[in-house]
């Protein structure tokens, strides 16, 4: 008998964990979901504003820098908010941050002034820094390592829905009758254009106020929601036993390595998905249908998170799989720039195909091993989020000197580093000193 009550103990306890699993992914899942909106928005931001406020190219994409470089600048700031705060509290101050990000918008719709946009762009980002370093390493803490690629490309699902989403929703409202607006435009007068262009920089007022609203309420709901509190410092013996003597988180290759090839996967994946609606449009796609692009790239990231989700790692190992996506990037970007109009637009579009399990292999492989360092090695990653800031902006840059297409020759590179990381990189491992350190 008591055989039997230990049990039905040890199986409602089993139950138990496992609810509080569930529960927890839930959870975390509708963060995916938010962050993927808000990012993927700027896919539409950048051709509205670029009307809007009247940019070139190169000027146009400083939207994808103010909002990525926030994870350069704050990603260390929210290792410390999260150690004064813990993962869960710190999930809320960065839904919370991500609202006055969104208010901003207000004024500077108002004023139609790119300079408040992209101050508003950066205050979201720095929300979604301090969001970004406390979900990544909960997903691939709450389960085993070597399945931890799989619970990302759950998480990376609800994002790209989001994502596949948030250029539709928002498009739908910003872009209507944009081409007619831009055809018309040269024939006015300087002050019915500062009309026109008024009236189309009010229209994102009321999306933003929404998504204000809707920040705050899920701040609320997770500062009180019974996700658990997870405890980074702890090691297991093996982990406990390989860090003895490090003090440092530059004494972890791998993470540093890890981070710059984050840096290149996000520059790489934010080119794919922000620049493909202007791409399109230098193709002559109209932007009414233009607009559609992000959202078929999203759809190919979505198949490829599906494919990860069942293949690894029953069938396929997660570096296995990033060296696939690395190749796969390649031969996309080389179609499209041998190709022209829908068909070339169309293989820019496929990269969120090969970028798919990207993110979900290299984070795993880069933060292995670092027990107590995860918190900073965590941050150090989302540093690495700042290639969306950096590569876009060169994209712009090339693509007003030389040519929108010819401009994705820098994506080439890029792919290749990220393969050396899934072959041999995230395989680095050393136990000498070095001098400096981050204190965290």
């Amino acid at each position: 008998m008591a055989q039997k009550s230990m049990l039905k103990e040890e199986r409602a306890a089993a139950a138990n964990q496992s609810g509080g699993s569930m529960r927890s992914m839930l959870i975390i899942g509708a963060l995916f979901f938010i962050f993927g909106f808000v990012t993927w928005l700027n896919s539409v931001l950048i051709p509205y504003l670029k009307i809007a406020c009247q940019l070139n190219n190169f000027e146009s994409y400083l939207v994808a820098f103010a909002f990525y470089v926030a994870y350069l600048v704050m990603a260390i700031p929210s290792a410390w908010v999260l150690k004064m705060t813990g993962f869960k509290k710190g999930m809320s101050v960065g839904l919370a941050v991500m609202a006055v990000g969104a208010l901003i918008f207000i004024p500077a719709a108002m004023t139609r002034t790119y300079l408040f946009f992209l101050i508003g762009l950066f205050i979201q980002g720095t929300g979604l820094a301090v969001l970004q370093t406390a979900v990544n390493p909960y997903v691939t803490i709450l389960g085993p390592r070597e399945s931890a690629a799989k619970r990302i490309s759950i998480m990376g699902i609800c994002n790209k829905i989001a994502g596949a989403l948030a250029p539709l929703i928002l498009g739908a409202i910003v872009l209507e009758n944009a081409d007619a607006l831009v055809n018309t435009l040269g024939s006015m007068s300087a002050a019915q254009q500062a009309v026109e262009l008024d009236a189309l920089a009010t229209k994102v007022i009321t999306p933003y106020i929404i998504m204000a609203i809707v920040l705050v309420v899920l701040a609320v709901l997770v500062s009180f929601s019974a996700l658990p509190e997870i405890d980074t410092d702890q090691e297991d013996e093996t982990v406990a036993s390989a860090n003895t003597n490090k003090t440092s988180i530059l004494q972890f290759p791998h993470v540093l390595l890890g981070a710059f090839t984050l840096f290149l996967y996000v520059g790489v994946e934010v080119m794919a998905g922000d620049t493909v609606i202007s791409y399109g449009a230098a193709q002559g796609v109209d932007l009414s249908r233009a607009k559609f692009f992000t959202t078929y790239t999203m759809i190919a990231m979505l198949v490829g998170y599906v494919i990860g989700i069942a293949a690894i790692p029953k069938y396929i190992s997660q570096s296995k799989a990033l060296q696939v996506s690395a190749v796969m990037g390649v031969i996309f970007v080389l179609v499209a720039l041998f190709t022209d109009g829908y068909t070339s637009v169309l293989f820019i579009s496929l990269l969120g195909l090969a970028n798919a399990l990207m993110w979900p292999a290299i984070w795993p492989l880069a933060i292995a091993d670092l027990g107590r360092f995860t918190k900073i090695g965590s941050s150090l990653l989302i540093m690495g989020i700042a290639g969306g800031a950096v590569l876009p902006l060169l994209y712009g840059w090339l693509a007003d000197t030389i040519s929108p297409q010819q401009a994705y020759w820098i994506m080439i590179p890029c792919y290749l580093v990220i393969l050396y990381f899934a072959v041999y990189g995230h395989k680095i491992r050393t136990k000498q000193p070095v001098s400096g350190s981050l204190p965290l």
